[in-house]
This record gives structure tokens, C-alpha cells and sequence, in this order.
């Protein structure tokens, strides 16, 4: 009798929680091998949380190719809200009005709109054009984002990029276009081999972090710096604060940007820094174009000062046709494409999932943004 009365009374107060039976295996798994991060608190605790009703998802046809069933898949975990389907930003903007949440891209046109929003799920990791709009300051919303989603894809791009212009396959594909067997295309003793060389991680954050594992794996010394803290995982020999980049940048045979774009890291590869690396030296960018000055690396490039680039950001993009970057030494550009993979939008669509659960049922989010900060 006791029991059935438990039970029943379970029941009762299961509308006023939300249901949640916790994440799949899949999504367990997911978590725990990129090492997601919940908040410290609870969404119920906020009193800026409540149950939601009307949720706008964007839903381009790029997205929507990935996950033709994404609506009714998420209605499985929206515990009765409608979810509305929007096309395009302007879509998503004219159909926020009295919505909860929105799960799509933050930029101006969406904040504009927005006034009645608790939670939004930015589709990316990169939040900065978010954080840095003037509305910001006029909303007060949980925000999450993509961070770590990405970081496998990406990491595999630069270790890519490291391996082209270790091994100079870039001058040898050239060759290869022009038709020619060229064997003393460039000098024997220039093409490396990774194993005991340094990489340089700037940003040991998601993707940074995935990066080093990689690196590590293949042999090489990992150093690191991040923002937070001089903690890191036991394959990165050495973490460093920000302020030891230049010292640490002399010691790296590879550095790899992999930080977002804030105040402190807009310009942080400029003359200076290109003038303490090790001389040599690949620098890849996966982060921002405008962490970068742009006319500094080319110099640098064309100068010999440093060995070659791999570049997946610039600044500007696109890079206009006459632009220097085209034709400047031993550069490798992509237009960044680096987080592209076959397996990328089933993590999207699973933290997708996820955060929406734990938003419904007032549980600790994955992937929160402090604004302040800008990650």
C-alpha cells in the first residue's frame, strides 16, 4: 500500500518538475568523452527560469538534411512546449516573440527581437559576434554554446595542416598539378618528423584540448597556455598563463591558436610575437583571423621568420582576390571548413538535444557562456 502510494504520489508532482529519465547512452558517452561541463547550478535556481512553452528553432536546409526528424525528435524531450520551425534568421526573428527559447545562431537581428527569451543555444562555439553587440547588455538570458562539439574535427585539421607542411606536400602537390616528378622539389633534411618536436597550444580549452591529445599521441612534447588556470591533462608537459606566450612560443616548433575572440586575444599575433617564436618555426590558426594581424604574418612569411602557415581563420573573410596571404611563402588556407566532418552534426544534434531536456526539467545546463568573459 505504501509503495503504490509513493508511486502515485511521484506522479503527481512530475508536471511541476518536468519528466526526465537523464541522458541516452549515447549522449552519456558523448559527455564524458569531450568532457562537457555542466553548471554549477541548477536552471530551476535562476529566477529567470520557468517551464517553457514556445520554442524557435532554426532550422535551415543545411541542418535540416542532417536531421529531417530534428522537430518531432526534440518534442520528445519538450514535455508539451511547441516547437516552432524557422528557416532563416529572419524567420527566427519575426517568429521569437513571446518564445522562451531559441535554438539557432545569436547575432543582432535575433537579440533585437528577443526580449522574452531565458535560454538560447547558439549553434556555434565562436559566441563573440553574441557578446559583443551593444543589445547584449539589454537582455538577460542563459546562454550556451558548442564548445567542445567541434574540437575533434578541428583538432584532426591541424594535425593535417602540421603533417602537410612537416612533410612539404603542399610543394610536392604542386609539382604534382604542374605534372612533374620533381625529387629536389625542396631539401631532403627540411622535411620533419614529429616525434620529439614541441607543439605550442594557445587556448587549452575544448579544442585546444583535443589538439594536444593528438599531438601527444603522435610523439610530441605539448606545452600549453590558457586564461583560467595553469591546470591541464597529463599529456600536456607544461601549462602556461597567458602572459608566457612569447616565452613558450620560443621553445614550439609548432604553435597552434585555438582560442576564441575576445579584447585580450584580438591582435595577440602581431610584429612581437612573430619576433620571439622560434625561428622556423609552422604557426596554425583554427581560432579567429582577428586574433591575428594580418600584415605581420605575411611578413613574417615572406621573410622566412617563420617556416610556413596553416590558416583555416583570416582576417578579412572572405579573403579578397589580390589579397597578400594568396601568394605569400609556404601558406595553407582553407575557408574555414576545419570543424567539418561526417560525424560533426550528430554531436551537434545530441548536445542539441540534451540542453533542451535539462532546460525543461530545470537541470544543470552543458556548455554555459559567461557573457562577461565572452566563453
Amino acid at each position: 500500500m505504501m509503495r503504490n502510494f509513493s508511486i502515485l504520489l511521484l506522479a503527481l508532482m512530475l508536471p511541476a518538475t518536468g519528466l526526465s529519465s537523464g541522458p541516452d547512452a549515447q549522449t552519456e558517452k558523448l559527455i564524458q568523452d569531450l568532457g562537457l561541463r555542466e553548471s554549477s547550478q541548477p536552471a530551476r535556481e535562476s529566477a529567470r527560469w520557468k517551464k517553457p512553452e514556445r520554442i524557435v528553432v532554426l532550422l535551415d536546409e543545411r541542418r535540416k538534411k542532417t536531421r529531417p526528424d530534428a522537430i518531432a525528435w526534440l518534442k520528445e524531450v519538450a514535455d508539451g512546449a511547441e516547437l516552432i520551425e524557422a528557416e532563416s534568421h529572419g524567420d527566427a526573428a519575426f517568429l521569437l516573440d513571446e518564445a522562451d527559447v531559441y535554438l539557432g545562431i545569436c547575432n543582432d537581428l535575433i537579440l533585437d527581437s528577443s526580449d522574452s527569451i531565458r535560454w538560447m543555444q547558439n549553434y556555434t562555439a565562436g559566441v563573440d559576434r553574441c557578446v559583443k553587440s551593444p543589445l547584449i547588455s539589454e537582455r538577460d538570458f542563459l546562454l550556451t554554446n558548442m564548445q567542445r562539439i567541434y574540437g575533434p574535427a578541428i583538432a584532426e585539421h591541424v594535425i593535417a595542416m602540421t603533417y602537410m607542411l612537416s612533410r612539404k606536400l603542399h610543394v610536392f602537390h604542386d609539382r604534382q598539378r604542374e605534372r612533374k616528378w620533381d625529387r629536389m622539389a625542396v631539401k631532403r633534411t627540411s622535411m620533419w618528423e614529429l616525434q620529439g618536436r614541441t607543439m605550442l597550444v594557445v587556448g587549452l580549452g575544448g579544442i585546444g584540448t583535443e589538439v594536444a591529445k593528438r599531438a601527444h599521441g603522435l610523439g610530441m612534447r605539448v606545452i600549453a597556455t590558457r586564461n583560467s588556470s595553469r591546470k591541464g591533462p597529463k599529456y600536456v608537459d607544461y601549462v602556461g598563463l597567458s602572459d608566457e606566450l612569447h616565452k613558450l612560443a620560443a621553445e614550439a616548433d609548432v604553435v597552434v591558436n585555438s582560442t576564441p575572440l575576445t579584447p585580450a586575444t584580438t591582435g595577440m599575433f602581431d610584429r612581437k610575437f612573430f619576433a620571439a617564436i622560434k625561428p622556423g618555426a609552422y604557426f596554425i590558426n583554427v581560432g579567429r583571423g582577428k586574433s591575428v594581424v594580418t600584415g605581420d604574418l605575411v611578413e613574417a612569411l615572406n621573410s622566412g621568420t617563420i617556416g610556413g602557415a596553416g590558416l583555416d581563420v583570416q582576417d578579412p573573410e572572405p579573403l579578397p582576390l589580390d589579397h597578400p596571404l594568396w601568394t605569400a611563402r609556404n601558406v595553407i588556407i582553407t575557408p574555414h571548413i576545419s570543424a567539418s566532418s561526417d560525424e560533426q552534426m550528430k554531436r551537434f544534434w545530441l548536445l542539441v538535444r540534451e540542453n533542451l531536456r535539462r532546460y525543461v526539467n530545470g537541470e544543470r545546463m552543458l556548455n554555459v557562456v559567461d557573457i562577461k568573459r565572452g566563453y
